[in-house]
């Protein structure tokens, strides 16, 4: 899969396109070779960022502060990095096949 990998210390990089303004915050599948993730949030003073970290922390199991935002802070295009994920990235893969 492109849409993750990951570094030298172990984090979870994630590559993702963003789709604001949905009904669901829900993975919405691939997007070339990114994932693309709908989110229930305008992109309006940071709201959409906040619950793309939200949403990314309880899927992995990690507490917020291990979810970073690495580039794309006003782009749909977007690189996460989650320091010692709790889950794989299939826990958003396996989400799609429901």
């Amino acid at each position: 899969m492109g849409w993750y990998r990951y570094d030298d210390a172990n984090n979870l990089v994630l590559t993702l396109h963003i789709q604001t303004g949905a009904k669901n915050t829900e993975a919405a599948g691939l997007h070339g070779d990114v994932l693309r993730i709908k989110l229930a949030a305008a992109p309006v003073e940071g709201k959409a960022n906040a619950l793309l970290l939200k949403f990314l922390a309880k899927h992995f199991d990690v507490p917020l502060c291990q979810v970073m935002l690495k580039q794309g802070d006003k782009s749909r295009h977007k690189v996460i990095v989650i320091q010692q994920p709790g889950c794989g990235p299939d826990v958003l893969y396996n989400e799609l096949q429901s």
